[in-house]
């Protein structure tokens, strides 16, 4: 059968059938073209937003999660009241010197590894356990990194207990996402006085945007298997990225409601001369004078700032929470103030767990790394207070602080200690030649100010060296604002760090609830999902094509020889690049038609890579992430025209990207999402 070539230079289309051998490196070529199509008519690009605005469900209510590696919260708002976010119910439990609206991400597993509980609730029954007993329980606690760390994430994919025993991640991040999910639809009924139902809820649940697309894929396959949404009903569920989310509440925020950090101007009424931490301790104090009040309020204006800009303004958005630091820079659209993403987000795992490894570090050096690791697994529960002690006095950091912070460290560390070495806490202090932390006599560890800032050296050494290649890139130069966000971004020293190498170049803004700005963005996003215009692509896309074989152009093993004509295998075709501009909602269009009349099937297979010029979907880094299969049977009795037109479709969404194919003629079409997880 000859194939059907469509206009001169055209490409011919192969696909891989079902049967094919798929390891990465199988030609389409083996399929001999059982399943080949032809492209009908030049690729382009149609803006076809109008079509991709379903009709909206109407929800009742938006609730975000924030779920975070150090802690967690959600947020609220009633769509028929949107200028009130109100933020979930203060939690039992709480840390001395740890005010929060967020719970620590801890969650509890009960011997048979039913679900037991979850943050502090978890954190207090876990301690309270007889060490014994404790060994049999499954602890987890700052797992969620491990969605950022795992090269190859898959459904499939374990995290490590305290015990050391292993549990899969989709069931601990479903669990914990089903338990906010009850305990805000039981606050929503509460209030409401009458039974929340599910389906009456938008969920919005935010993850860092530098986060590859196979956790971001996973966050929302634990949303669906904790019954938040469902893949028939996906609308359901946004997942939006978190500087996103930052960037939306800080365009709302008023003068009083954030501290500049560049002495130009008295925000807050204090004048540049205050140090950082004064200003930002005199608004906590106004903060926790309005803590009773859980709602926020938010004007449904652009706050001043934000008139302050100008179409194709720039700015950054810092956000820096416990695991990762994600850097974003968007650019304003006016006349509606809509955000352009201008650079693909960058940034890395440089959370503030950072501070908590290198204080880790210098236990080892005290201790012996043999004996921390060993009492890590003996005592956990220990261990966890220790921490817990150490989250306090990190807090209590500052660039000016002159007087020595104290950790106490738990009775089972000393007496465990002085059994696995035979001699004292003491004296492993003495011989450790570490000479800014001392023994005092009350049992803590005393540690000086300098001490304490050399743990959070590394971490902030990183963040503020990303920053500075970011601010070297062409489109981030003329940076208006930068906008410190995210729970880190609290830390004195962090800020302090950030304005003396950034302070010349852009004012410096930190909202002044910044461990709320995310959640509360995220609300807002829920309720507007359009705020959000364009984004760039992370991944280019594309799908493995069949081209004339032209002498000394194309690499002599791509040669396939099929009926007298000579074809090369294996050629990428590109729907969209890496880093491309994207509009949400954005169709990418192209038309195919069946290389033989007789074909009964045609499989489009979806390739994806990090890399912008692409070839072959035989290069490396190159990954199949869908297939279409279109069944072409049925038409028999139907004239079926001479050119029948297959319709190859692309839709960009929130952080999911549906293909469809469509066979014009009999109008049958099928469906997938770009899947990550599974191939």
């Amino acid at each position: 059968v000859s194939l059907q070539r469509v206009g001169g230079g055209c490409a011919t289309l192969f696909f891989l059938s079902e049967t094919a051998p798929t390891s990465a490196y199988s030609s389409p070529a083996r399929s001999l073209g059982d399943t080949g199509i032809t492209p009908l008519s030049p690729s382009h690009i149609v803006n076809d937003t109008d079509s991709s605005v379903s009709e909206q469900q109407s929800f009742l209510v938006v609730v975000a999660v924030d779920f975070g590696t150090t802690s967690s919260g959600y947020a609220y708002s009633f769509t028929k009241e949107p200028e009130c976010i109100h933020v979930m119910r203060r939690w039992e439990g709480g840390d001395p010197g740890v005010s929060n609206q967020k719970t620590p991400t801890t969650i509890l597993l009960t011997p048979e590894r039913k679900f037991h509980s979850f943050g502090y609730a978890a954190r207090d029954f876990y301690h309270d356990l007889d060490p014994n007993e404790a060994k049999q329980w499954l602890y987890l606690e700052k797992f969620k990194m491990k969605l950022h760390t795992t090269g190859d994430l898959t459904m499939d994919t374990d995290l490590t207990a305290a015990n050391g025993k292993k549990v899969k991640a989709l069931e601990i991040f479903a669990y914990a996402l089903q338990y906010f999910k009850e305990q805000a639809l039981k606050e929503l009924s509460d209030q409401a006085g009458s039974e929340f139902e599910n389906s009456d809820v938008r969920w919005v649940i935010t993850v860092p945007a530098i986060w590859k697309q196979p956790a971001k894929q996973f966050m929302r396959q634990a949303a669906y298997q904790a019954g938040l949404a469902s893949p028939e009903n996906s609308e359901q569920l946004i997942i939006a990225l978190e500087p996103e989310a930052a960037s939306i509440y800080c365009r709302k925020l008023r003068l009083h409601q954030m501290i500049e950090l560049s002495g130009k101007a008295a925000v807050n009424g204090y004048s540049g001369s205050d140090t950082v931490g004064a200003g930002f301790t005199q608004a906590k104090e106004h903060i926790r004078r309005n803590r009773q009040s859980r709602t926020f309020l938010v004007e449904n204006v652009i706050g001043e700032i934000w008139s302050e800009l100008e179409e194709g303004d720039k700015y950054v958005v810092v956000d820096s929470g416990g695991g990762t630091v994600d850097l974003t820079v968007h650019q304003i659209r006016l006349p509606e103030g809509h955000l352009k993403e201008l650079y693909k987000a960058t940034g890395g795992p440089y959370g503030s767990l950072g501070v908590d490894y290198e204080f880790e570090k210098l236990l080892y050096k005290i201790f012996g790394e043999d004996f921390i690791e060993q009492f890590k697994i003996k005592r956990p529960a220990a261990w966890v207070d220790l921490m817990i002690a150490f989250e306090s006095r990190k807090r209590a950091a500052a660039p000016d602080r002159t007087n020595p912070l104290n950790i106490t460290l738990p009775f089972s560390f000393i007496d465990y200690y002085k059994k696995f070495r035979g001699h004292s806490v003491e004296h492993a202090l003495r011989k450790s030649n570490v000479d800014f932390v001392k023994w005092s006599s009350q049992g803590m560890l005393r540690m000086s100010p300098d001490a304490m800032n050399a743990l959070f050296k590394p971490t902030i050494d990183s963040i503020i060296e990303h920053l500075r290649d970011l601010f070297q890139k062409p489109e981030v130069s003329t940076v208006k604002f930068l906008f410190l966000v995210g729970g880190f971004a609290e830390a004195p020293l962090l800020q302090q760090a950030v304005q003396a190498a950034f302070g010349d170049q852009c004012r410096i803004i930190i909202p002044q609830d910044v461990g709320l700005t995310i959640l509360k963005g995220a609300v807002l996003f829920g309720l507007d999902p359009a705020v959000i215009k364009v984004r760039r692509s992370p991944l280019t896309y594309g799908v493995g094509v069949l081209n004339r074989y032209v002498e000394g152009k194309h690499p002599p093993e791509k040669l396939l020889v099929k009926d007298g004509t000579r074809w090369c295998t294996d050629v990428f075709d590109k729907f969209i690049s890496a880093d491309q501009s994207v509009a949400l909602g954005e169709l990418v269009k192209r038309s195919y038609t069946p290389a033989k009349p007789s074909q009964l099937v045609i499989v489009i297979n979806i390739y994806s890579s990090e890399h912008d010029n692409v070839s072959f979907i035989t290069d490396p880094g190159v990954k199949k992430c869908g297939t279409l299969r279109l069944d072409l049977t049925g038409t028999s009795g139907t004239a079926v025209p001479a050119r029948r037109e297959i319709q190859t479709l692309m839709q960009f969404g929130d952080t999911e990207i549906k293909a469809t194919a469509i066979d014009i003629a009999t109008s049958k079409s099928v469906k997938v999402g770009i899947d990550f997880l599974n191939y």
